[in-house]
């Protein structure tokens, strides 16, 4: 056994009904576990290859809101998570997290407006927002997760991000992957689908890749990568080739 809050998911496939849409997904076909032994997992895949779904899935089965924030988190503006949650067991480890987050980058706004409420009740209570790093709709919206990462992630913690580079520069990602980083060698677990080449390049970590099935992969395997490098290399080969008549 590692020392990671959540050790892996197990899936029972015969809770869901053989004509969901999750049986249609081809990176689930087969796949009975994962295993998350490493400080940060990373999701990689195409658009609608299932990681997020899996993202979701694990957040809402370990107690988080479905549209993200903390586990004391509770509001709802549109519920379209799957019954995924349903069919997965999740193994934990000897430890219990100390602080947790689900992020969601298309319900970020959400969360942020759910914020501007908890910020109200405690200006009015007399607390600062410093910690918080600003009020949300005051800020762009790189900006407000930012401050939300580097303010309130803390050591110790577990925390599942769905695209978090949706609302950052490749700047932003650097200093993103350093309090990542940071946080990992404080105790600190992080599952993560994402897109971004610069965000899977952080050290002591493991990447899934979505395709035909569910396989481990090395960085420099992923198509993000892999895009990205020759797109950077040879831009003029990469667009004659795609805008070709």
């Amino acid at each position: 056994m590692n020392d990671q809050f959540l050790q892996g998911v197990i899936f029972d496939w015969n809770r869901i009904d053989n004509d969901s849409y999750l049986k249609r997904i081809k990176a689930f076909k087969g796949i009975k576990k994962l295993d998350f032994n490493k400080a940060i997992t990373f999701l990689v895949g195409e658009n609608g290859s299932g990681k997020s779904t899996l993202l979701e899935a694990l957040a809402v089965a370990h107690g988080f809101n479905p549209e993200g924030g903390t586990k004391n988190y509770i509001f709802s503006t549109h519920d379209t998570h799957s019954e995924l949650c349903d069919a997965i067991r999740i193994s934990k480890g000897y430890r219990k997290e100390k602080w947790g987050y689900f992020l969601r980058a298309e319900s970020f706004y959400n969360v942020a407006t759910y914020l501007e409420d908890i910020y109200s009740r405690e200006i009015a209570m007399g607390y600062k927002l410093d910690s918080y790093g600003g009020i949300p709709h005051e800020r762009s919206h790189g900006q407000a997760f930012l401050g939300l990462v580097l303010n309130k992630f803390k050591p110790n913690g577990l925390y599942i991000l769905d695209e978090p580079e949706a609302a950052l520069s490749p700047q932003n990602q650097l200093a993103f992957m350093a309090k990542i980083y940071e946080l990992t060698q404080s105790g600190a677990q992080f599952i993560i689908a994402t897109h971004s080449p610069i965000i899977t390049a952080l050290p002591n970590s493991k990447i899934y890749n979505f395709n035909e099935s569910i396989q481990e992969i090395d960085y420099h395997d992923s198509e993000s990568y892999q895009i990205t490098k020759l797109t950077l290399e040879n831009p003029e080969l990469i667009l004659r080739n795609l805008l070709k008549k």
